[in-house]
């Protein structure tokens, strides 16, 4: 993998010390949990007009408290996401973390980060999203938890989803291909 130029926003410092494991020397700023203030926002902000932003945070509730509080404050940062089921702890009191990540589910979802893009037009409509299965069906959010991490843009609520798509720029044919492939896994082919 090549050296990541960006700076990677991560919530402490086992984060950044696992990365720094797998990746060698990299630039990480702490958030130091889901209270994040003004100081780190202004040092992320810095950080993304000079060199670029890569936010990676837990696949859990602050972890994506952090990400939403960033993101609201920077729109330009670059996001990668991880899966909860490749983020669990060895021992059962532990919490769900980057820190527990293999080297390549890390490697992956910093090879596919997305940049949100706030200046186009939804794609997909709620009424596609409902023939898809995504919105309103039985196993809806089974599928959209499948479908967010093949898509590696994390888990979202029937609320957020067609946020989501707009804001990654998630094609229909790419969108279709999930479905597709998450349907298989969950019902066989």
């Amino acid at each position: 993998m090549k050296k990541i130029k960006e700076v990677i926003v991560v919530e402490g410092r086992s984060d950044t010390a696992r990365l720094r494991q797998v990746l060698g020397d990299v630039d990480t700023i702490e958030t130091n949990g889901s209270a994040i203030n003004e100081d780190t926002l202004r040092l992320i902000k810095q950080a993304q007009q000079t060199r670029g932003v890569i936010v990676i945070t837990d696949p859990d509730f602050n972890g994506q408290k952090i990400r939403q509080k960033i993101v609201a404050a920077i729109p330009t940062v670059k996001q990668a996401f991880l899966r909860r089921q490749d983020s669990v702890p060895t021992n059962q009191h532990g919490s769900l973390g980057l820190e527990h990540a293999s080297a390549a589910v890390i490697k992956q979802a910093l090879q596919t980060v997305y940049t949100p893009t706030s200046h186009i037009k939804a794609l997909i409509s709620k009424e596609e999203l409902v023939e898809l299965g995504l919105l309103g069906g039985a196993d809806a959010q089974k599928l959209r938890s499948l479908v967010g991490d093949l898509l590696h843009i994390g888990y979202a609520n029937a609320k957020q989803l067609p946020r989501k798509l707009t804001m990654f720029a998630i094609s229909k044919p790419q969108l279709s291909a999930a479905v597709k492939q998450a349907k298989e896994e969950l019902y066989g082919s």
